[in-house]
């Protein structure tokens, strides 16, 4: 992850504001009685610890491609999908039995439902270190961001999910799906999806733009607009996990007018008036990276009252040294204008 001399992440402690992505929360899958028995018997071989013939039987059925093989192919996703959902060990098994690639496979499907059971499985998979390089080896990045795009709203938390996943392993993945177009199709998440797409959209989002040109693309995709009003919805849940991530974008100077531009400076202010303690450092910690270079934009901050909750701020006995030192720094870059238009105006009076 990228440093910037102002930024709260390296200081900031981000575990309790992004819950990582764990396997998948969807319902449970509608079965016809026969499914149902079926599923019931493999499950039952799973606890009687027999699960690697049931393994192979199920990744037998995933690469069958008869149009009278969807529904099997539907019913060994989705036991698939069971059986990785919470067993790690599983997991290893099913990616060392050859499951990957037809799970991947399936992500392409024109069935939406199968393409659903692809992604989910796919993302229990990835919750495994291991099977993560041979996830993307298969081919997975580009299946899973057109999955994003159009899938169900099941499909795209999920795939929100499960690119998160492959981010967290090397920095040429989080390249690769920024590349492949995922950072919009995650800022178009973010501002329509629902609560837990919104989650799911905004972890993505905090992993990937921890490069330089996924940054970038956040802020070239309009990224700001959402990040403002949840920011300014305290109702939302989505505060600290929002100014996280903008905080992360300040280091690009394009941010800097993105924020302004979409309302940004009286809800930040507001924040550190009124918000958490974290939320207020994180609101101090963006405004100064806005105030730095321009005194327009410290003008514009100091005229909507920001000086007093600041000031408060750098008092405040549950403010960290490090907090304090940022408030002072903030406070004196914003009364450098009116210092300055004081001694313009001594200068004409002489």
């Amino acid at each position: 992850m990228e440093n910037h001399h102002n930024s709260c992440f390296t200081y900031l402690d981000d575990s309790s504001a992004f819950s990582d992505c764990n396997s998948d929360r969807s319902g449970e899958f509608q079965t016809t009685s026969s499914e149902s028995q079926r599923r019931r018997l493999f499950l039952s071989c799973t606890i009687d610890n027999s699960s690697n013939d049931l393994i192979r039987y199920l990744v037998t059925h995933l690469e069958s491609s008869s149009a009278s093989s969807i529904e099997e192919q539907k019913q060994a996703a989705m036991e698939i999908r069971i059986l990785s959902k919470n067993k790690a060990e599983n997991r290893i098994k099913l990616a060392k039995a050859g499951a990957i690639e037809p799970l991947v496979s399936l992500i392409s499907s024109s069935d939406p439902q199968l393409q659903e059971y692809g992604v989910t499985a796919v993302l229990n998979l990835s919750l495994c270190d291991e099977n993560k390089e041979m996830i993307v080896s298969s081919g997975a990045i580009k299946p899973l961001v057109n999955a994003l795009r159009l899938g169900t709203p099941t499909s795209k938390e999920n795939a929100a999910c499960a690119l998160l996943r492959l981010s967290q392993s090397e920095d040429s993945n989080k390249t690769a799906i920024g590349r492949s177009g995922a950072i919009p199709l995650l800022v178009n998440l973010l501002e329509t999806g629902g609560f837990r797409a919104k989650k799911d959209a905004s972890t993505a989002l905090y992993s990937l733009c921890s490069t330089k040109e996924n940054k970038l693309r956040a802020v070239e995709s309009g990224v700001m607009k959402p990040l403002v009003e949840l920011m300014a919805d305290f109702e939302s849940e989505m505060v600290d996990k929002s100014a996280f991530v903008m905080n992360l974008l300040m280091s690009e100077p394009e941010s800097k007018p993105a924020v302004v531009e979409e309302g940004g400076v009286p809800v930040l202010v507001e924040i550190v008036e009124a918000g958490t303690q974290r939320q207020k450092e994180m609101a101090a910690s963006i405004l100064l990276q806005l105030c730095e270079e321009s005194v327009v934009y410290r003008t514009m901050v100091a005229r909507e009252g920001s000086v007093p909750p600041l000031v408060a701020l750098s008092q405040s006995r549950s403010s960290s040294s490090r907090v304090k030192l940022k408030a002072e720094a903030l406070i004196e870059l914003l009364r450098q204008p009116r210092q300055q238009q004081q001694l313009r105006e001594q200068d004409f009076e002489r």
